[in-house]
């Protein structure tokens, strides 16, 4: 209690000293007009050796900025000359003459080939003789060779593979591609509103319980240009990863089931198709596919490590090239496992994971058999980025925390502070007044969470007033956003706290604060135990004696419009406003593969689909709800709003709608006019509903010259 009562006293005495404090301008806040609250850190670019970091600096010569050499003890820094790269590495689609939308140009590990595809198809080009070759030629617009069909590329590959779906084996002799065919999969119309007649776009989206597009996994060999697909019949209701090129040579392919509960690991004889199994594993509930970090090979790929959360947590498990598993090597409620380093030398594990505290990140290392947990991150922070030496005898870490800004620092392998590199503190730091942030925990209404919130005070909070609540949420499994990070200084956090607006962040039990037995709840019913914890944490805002309660505020995009339009309905007795973006508003209007993941297709689980639906809830609705949309959004379709707003029309409900013309998932992404738009039209919402205000003429295009700070 006393220690209590202390924190609150230099709470409040910060918040005193606030009000002696400078705001943020409207230029600072939106337009990159300097602070100096906060300064660039510095740039590392990784280790030349085990005794110096390399970092970009100014030479003191010229005062140009260079990549320097810095040593570990003395911290003095020479230039630093890089390997000069190869021509091949360098080499491009458009230095090669190729001007016919070439996607995806990658160039074998030798450096002699480079692979592509073209209007569905898949081709090879020699670099030295400039000579292509069509190593497929069936390509259309149902069928895809080496190019992702929509959902594969939304939902496995992720957006991060830009449709890619071939690759290179690792002697550049081969490479595994896969064949889709779209035909059968249902195709969705997207109008377009332009010119006279206006126009369609039809996709290939394969809506829950729909036909999925069917699947070849193919291996071409270079030289005779034959491709031996392997032994799946691509006529079942399956899923592939991406395939995995093990330093053996061998070829491993991810096959998961519709239900996707089962996943194998398939290693594919590339001679002649047939495959043999490696791993198996099945859950409960569902299994995910897009773990492009699965593997790491050790020991030229005798033995292998798996990361898994099948018993709960993000766990790595130690196994042999045949599959076998050798023993678990961590153990825990470790999540966000990534292995930063193996040093098979020591038999060590460098990783980075969320175990300590569920809203922050640590560093540690473990030996193969599982002894010798060590955490080396420290003190209470969340270190984000760590750039380990190459025998690990030095690493760097990037740590903070919400009262904390930014700092690189250099340890030693034991964990022990050596010196700080950089801090992100500006010389004006302690001259504005910058928003204090806390961490709370609430317990949810079954007792089994202890559910993270942050809330943004005003500045010159006043504990005797009532404020404003804005909350800001995703919401979607294992996709938090309640970290124990330095939020960044200026635009929309600093600029509502000017205005008295408490800005809350909360995430529920599916987040992965509570590991994969906190997502498995939402199984079959995804929506429901998310919305309620959103509503555990409303109501604990409600009792706090600052808060208005005629104004509890909720926004969010794609699944956090959906929690929006669910706060406003299912939870209407708890929020009172929301602009809700892009919002699911049923299930079954959302791709196969995300969907059905968590909530099976609906011939299997129409009450669950049923619960879930925004719709089905819509006479509980009160309050104000904005639903924003884009016409050629693809991928939650603008048909979730318009269904919505029907049923709204149909009850009599008032509500209001924003449409974007020709924009898609991301408003404004394309258009800086239309997100600004966007964002003014958000801000003059919150103006007129929260604070009662018009929006200051300073967001109008000819809002004049701002004369105040705010």
């Amino acid at each position: 209690m006393r220690k209590f009562y202390l924190a609150t006293c230099l709470f409040m005495a910060t918040l005193v000293l606030q009000a002696q404090k400078k705001l943020v301008s409207y230029d600072q806040a939106f337009k990159g007009a300097a602070t100096n609250i906060t300064k660039p850190l510095p740039v590392i670019r990784g280790w030349a050796d085990d005794e110096h970091y390399l970092e970009m600096r100014k030479d003191d010569s010229d005062g140009k900025s260079k990549l320097m050499s810095v040593d570990v003890k003395t911290g003095k820094a020479v230039a630093y000359t890089a390997p000069v790269k190869t021509t091949a590495a360098l080499v491009s689609a458009a230095s090669l003459g190729l001007k016919n939308g070439e996607k995806n140009f990658t160039v074998s590990p030798d450096g002699k080939k480079a692979a592509y595809t073209r209007n569905h198809n898949l081709y090879i080009i020699d670099i030295e003789s400039k000579k292509e070759t069509a190593l497929t030629t069936d390509g259309s617009e149902d069928i895809k060779n080496g190019y992702a069909s929509w959902v594969y590329y939304e939902e496995i590959l992720g957006r991060g593979s830009f449709y890619k779906a071939f690759w290179w084996s690792n002697d550049s002799k081969q490479i595994c591609y896969m064949r889709f065919d779209d035909s059968q999969v249902p195709k969705f119309p997207i109008f377009l509103a332009d010119g006279q007649h206006g126009g369609l776009e039809n996709e290939h989206y394969p809506k829950p319980g729909d036909k999925n597009p069917e699947v070849k996994i193919g291996v071409v060999t270079i030289e005779t240009g034959i491709t031996v697909w392997a032994a799946f019949n691509e006529k079942d209701d399956q899923y592939f990863g991406e395939p995995v090129w093990t330093p053996t040579g061998q070829l491993w392919v991810q096959w998961m089931n519709r239900g996707q509960d089962n996943l194998k690991v398939y290693a594919v004889n590339t001679i002649d198709g047939s495959k043999t199994v490696v791993y198996d594993e099945t859950q409960k509930t569902w299994i995910d596919l897009d773990e492009a970090s699965r593997f790491t090979f050790l020991d030229g790929g005798k033995q292998f490590i798996l990361k898994s959360d099948k018993d709960g947590w993000d766990n790595l498990y130690l196994h042999d090239a045949a599959g076998k598993l050798i023993n678990p090597i961590t153990t825990g409620n470790f999540w966000a496992t990534s292995i930063v380093k193996v040093d098979e030398k020591t038999k060590t594990i460098y990783f980075r994971a969320r175990k300590e505290n569920s809203a922050r990140f640590d560093f540690y290392k473990i030996g193969f058999n599982g002894k010798g947990l060590t955490r080396l991150s420290i003190g209470d922070y969340s270190h984000d980025q760590i750039n380990l030496s190459p025998n690990a005898k030095y690493f760097i870490t990037t740590y903070s925390n919400l009262s904390t800004p930014p700092t690189i620092a250099l340890a030693d392998a034991k964990g022990k502070l050596i010196r700080e590199i950089g801090n992100a503190k500006g010389s004006a730091f302690e001259e504005y007044a910058i928003p204090a942030t806390k961490l709370f925990r609430v317990k949810s209404t079954d007792g089994l969470f202890e559910l993270p919130v942050t809330i943004t005070y005003p500045v010159n909070f006043d504990s005797t007033k009532r404020y404003p609540v804005l909350v800001s949420i995703y919401g979607g499994p294992n996709a938090g956003t309640v970290y124990d990070r330095w939020k960044p200084v200026g635009g929309n956090t600093q600029w509502w706290a000017q205005e008295g607006v408490i800005q809350v962040s909360f995430d529920n039990r599916s987040s992965g604060h509570f590991g994969k037995n906190g997502l498995n709840y939402i199984h079959r019913q995804l929506g429901k135990y998310e919305i309620e914890d959103y509503m555990d944490c409303g109501n604990w805002l409600r009792r706090q004696a600052f808060v208005d309660t005629t104004k509890l505020a909720i926004t969010g995009g794609s699944f956090g419009g959906y929690m929006t339009c669910m706060a406003l309905t299912y939870g209407a007795a708890v929020f009172t406003h929301g602009i809700a973006n892009a919002a699911v508003t049923d299930w079954q209007l959302y791709d196969t593969h995300y969907t059905e993941r968590f909530m099976d297709t609906p011939q299997e689980n129409p009450e669950g689909y049923k619960n879930t639906a925004v719709m089905t809830h819509a006479n509980k609705y009160k309050g104000l709800l904005r639903i924003v949309h884009g016409t050629t959004d693809d991928n939650v379709h603008m048909q979730n709003s318009i269904q919505l707003i029907n049923k709204l029309q149909e009850l009599n409900k008032h509500f209001e709608f924003m449409v974007y013309p020709n924009e898609r998932h991301g408003i404004g992404a394309n258009s800086a006019n239309k997100a600004q738009h966007n964002r003014n039209e958000a801000f003059r919402f919150y103006y007129n509903q929260l604070l009662g205000k018009q929006l200051p003429a300073v967001f109008q295009p000819t809002g004049g010259t701002e004369k105040r700070g705010f």
